[in-house]
């Protein structure tokens, strides 16, 4: 495949150059921009076909094959809860012609795992964050709580004795709710299912009483009342349950916990090539079909500067080390 050549590879210092050939320079750093992509650009996703994350690459995959006249290509690499993946990302040649689409995960692994071979920061370049997917704080009907603030009394009331169901040790569920019980300071108990679905199965079943359930599963269940829901994880109510307060301002105050799904590239990729990417995705992300689309779904559109991710990734990295350090989860 013909690449072109970016100006990140010229070797000549701008100070050096007359400023008729700076101006050459910028113009034509311009122009590859415009003139990117020359070809099919690989589109990692280190998840299966069907998640969450899965859906989120394919859907920006689309958008970008649509808006920019060539192919996305959706490449799938599974394993090791996405560090397969992203270790293929990261070590991808760095022409702008191999992204990755990846969710929560990236900045959890870290913590969750011994030795993982590639660095979340260093490693990659930010492109954008594509959406927020919020839990929803849900339990049992049999469990005889309304509110967040009934939740922790009950469960300081009886520590170690309310259960949590999640889909797995480390997953978004299971860390979503040991931040919880770190900062209202309780001891709810993990019980572990191999996936969202049997977890929901549990929750339904009365083994598990409480559970932060992704948002397109709760509110059908919640709506049917088969389940209680008490809040939502974000920061700011959710459209598709707008009577639903956030577990912050239901008295955990600067509680946030959601699923989130972003695009990177491998670190050295041509800055003017991610600049136009990220303008792409801003403007996809933000279009009023897209974002009621995002709502039925249970999503939040976002679309931000490749800044605010960076700024995000490195919140997120911190946050959950100290959740992960506190609870003791594992995953080997």
């Amino acid at each position: 495949m013909t690449r072109p050549l970016h100006p990140t590879s010229l070797i000549l210092h701008p100070c050096l150059l007359p400023a008729t050939a700076l101006g050459l320079l910028i113009a034509s750093g311009a122009a590859l921009a415009q003139a990117y992509p020359a070809g099919p650009v690989r589109v990692i996703v280190p998840f299966p076909p069907g998640g969450g994350v899965d859906g989120a690459g394919r859907l920006i995959s689309q958008k970008l094959t649509e808006a920019l006249g060539k192919q996305f290509v959706v490449d799938n690499r599974p394993g090791a809860n996405g560090m397969i993946g992203s270790e293929v990302a990261a070590r991808s040649p760095k022409d702008g012609y191999t992204l990755m689409v990846n969710g929560a995960n990236f900045v959890t692994t870290p913590s969750l795992y011994g030795k993982v071979t590639y660095d979340p920061v260093k490693d990659f370049e930010p492109v954008s964050l594509i959406a927020l997917a919020p839990n929803v704080l849900v339990v049992h009907p049999s469990l005889p709580v309304k509110t967040v603030k009934e939740l922790i009394a009950l469960a300081k009331s009886r520590p170690g004795e309310v259960n949590f169901a999640g889909s797995g040790s480390g997953s978004t569920p299971h860390l979503a709710a040991e931040l919880f019980n770190t900062l209202a300071g309780v001891t709810m108990v993990h019980v572990p299912y191999r996936g969202t679905g049997p977890a929901i199965v549990g929750l339904m079943s009365g083994e598990a009483s409480v559970m932060f359930m992704p948002t397109t599963n709760a509110v059908p269940l919640v709506k049917a009342g088969r389940l209680r829901a008490l809040a939502v994880t974000s920061l700011q109510r959710v459209s598709a349950m707008p009577e639903l307060p956030t577990v912050s301002e239901s008295g955990l105050k600067g509680y946030e916990s959601s699923q989130w799904y972003g695009m990177l590239a491998p670190a050295g990729a041509p800055g003017d090539v991610l600049e136009l990417l990220n303008s792409h995705i801003m403007r996809i992300m933000q279009a009023p079909d897209m974002k009621s689309r995002m709502t039925g779904e249970g999503l939040v559109a976002v679309g931000n500067t490749r800044e605010q991710f960076a700024a995000h990734i490195r919140s997120e990295l911190a946050k959950w080390a100290k959740v992960i350090k506190a609870s003791g989860a594992k995953v080997d």
